[in-house]
């Protein structure tokens, strides 16, 4: 899709191409039975009267039938008739409904149908600049078309470009939530379920306050909730709390509200209590029973992970208690908890123990601030003890050095004059040895 803007190089005259395409559209019409096919000639007539943007709309309303045409000509004829509506200062008016016939079923290649189809939407989508708000309707038609074939691989590497591609099409708010929708039914119907739920949640994040309670807010907030409970990797649930539409289910559906909070901050023991009082609810609301059980063993097992203090052990026979589980699967749901992120640790089968390294909190409160503030005292203080050894350490160091350097030069001061001291007496050595003894003077006789 964000490919550079296409050019179609198309030769004849307006009048050549429209009278060629009408015709073209005219023996598709009667290969299928249509005997009264006329579009030629009304188009023809519409032409002598130089009412071309009349003509672009007879073209387009029977723009459907190419639908019909040959494979190896299905694209030619779509790729003339944009070129076509394109000369017209219209453009914008023609180019949904064709994008409608496109993302309609090929009938003449069922097996090729959603290829040719994306082949010309992106043609479509690559002939109008970056911020033509009109590629925000052929995206929905490819839209369409990936979900009619369940092909969502095609979809994936175009997802990254949708924040740009809304940026520069400058959509309101419903139409953004319309795209969000339409890509989470795409990825619900291709098995991908997390993308799907991000998608419904940045719908969701783009209901306006004040429009928090009406009853598309309220369906999209319960579809997004259950979609939460159900979801086997998701065991976050303050991205739903947050939300005003989220919130406003706490007056129009209170019992799936209580549920979130118990989602949200509860054990088992509470979830079971909810069953308790509410025995029909799970079944008439078509949720996964078993599934929402396994979830709140692991939400259990990791607030149990959390609240375990400075210990940061669990004994096994606590953890089965919570769970509500033999003593024999302990091993097996710590194991599961641990695959699912929740917690970090190791288990000690000697002392039937779950060490554990590192633990998520599901909410995170006042009391879970003042930990971290204790935690984070605790760590400064061991900071600062280990910044006065190594301050120690380093005075030690420079006082050591600084003494070694002192008795060195001590040392070089010593051996300094020993040298000198030894070098004069060489020398009166030397000048005692080698000096001659005086002559006594000579006397002459008389």
């Amino acid at each position: 899709m964000p490919a550079p803007t296409n050019t179609l190089l198309i030769e004849g005259t307006f009048e050549e191409l429209v009278d060629e395409l009408a015709q073209y559209i005219d023996a598709l019409k009667k290969s299928q039975g249509d005997e009264a096919a006329a579009l030629q000639s009304e188009c023809a007539q519409l032409l002598e009267e130089n009412h071309k943007d009349e003509v672009l709309k007879k073209l387009v309303s029977g723009s459907a039938a190419l639908n019909s045409a040959p494979e190896k000509e299905l694209v030619a004829a779509y790729n003339l008739l944009i070129h076509l509506v394109r000369q017209s200062p219209n453009v914008n008016m023609y180019l949904p409904p064709i994008c409608k016939n496109v993302s309609s079923p090929i009938t003449s290649s069922p097996g090729n149908a959603t290829g040719l189809s994306l082949s010309i939407l992106q043609t479509v989508f690559n002939i109008l600049p970056a911020d033509n708000d009109n590629r925000y309707h052929v995206f929905l038609a490819t839209l369409r078309v990936v979900k009619s074939s369940g092909n969502f691989e095609t979809l994936k590497p175009q997802l990254k470009h949708i924040d740009t591609w809304l940026a520069q099409w400058q959509m309101e708010e419903e139409d953004n939530r319309k795209l969000y929708l339409a890509v989470a039914d795409v990825a619900q119907e291709g098995g991908e379920d997390e993308i799907a739920y991000q998608y419904l949640i940045r719908a969701l994040r783009s209901i306006p306050s004040e429009s928090a309670s009406t009853d598309e807010a309220r369906q999209l907030s319960l579809r997004a909730l259950k979609t939460a409970l159900t979801h086997p990797a998701h065991f976050d649930f303050q991205d739903l709390t947050a939300l005003d539409s989220i919130q406003a289910l706490r007056k129009s559906d209170a019992e799936h509200f209580e549920l979130l909070e118990i989602f949200t901050s509860e054990l088992l023991e509470e979830f079971n209590d909810f069953k308790e009082s509410h025995p029909d609810f799970v079944e008439k609301e078509a949720l996964d029973g078993g599934a929402l059980d396994r979830k709140m063993r692991l939400l259990t097992l990791a607030s149990l992970a959390a609240s375990s203090g400075q210990t940061r052990a669990l004994p096994y026979a606590h953890i089965a208690k919570a769970l509500q589980i033999p003593d024999d699967e302990v091993e097996l749901w710590v194991i599961d908890v641990i695959r699912a992120g929740l917690v970090e640790g190791k288990l000690s089968q000697l002392n039937q123990t779950f060490l554990i390294h590192r633990s998520t909190y599901r909410v995170f409160g006042d009391n879970q601030w003042r930990e971290v503030a204790s935690r984070l005292a605790m760590w400064r203080n061991s900071l600062a003890g280990v910044l006065t050894v190594i301050r120690q350490e380093k005075e030690r160091f420079i006082l050591e050095k600084e003494q070694e350097l002192r008795d060195l030069d001590a040392k070089a001061a010593g051996a300094g004059a020993g040298n000198a001291g030894r070098r004069g007496q060489g020398q009166q050595q030397q000048r005692g040895a080698g000096a001659a003894p005086a002559a006594a003077p000579e006397v002459e006789a008389e």
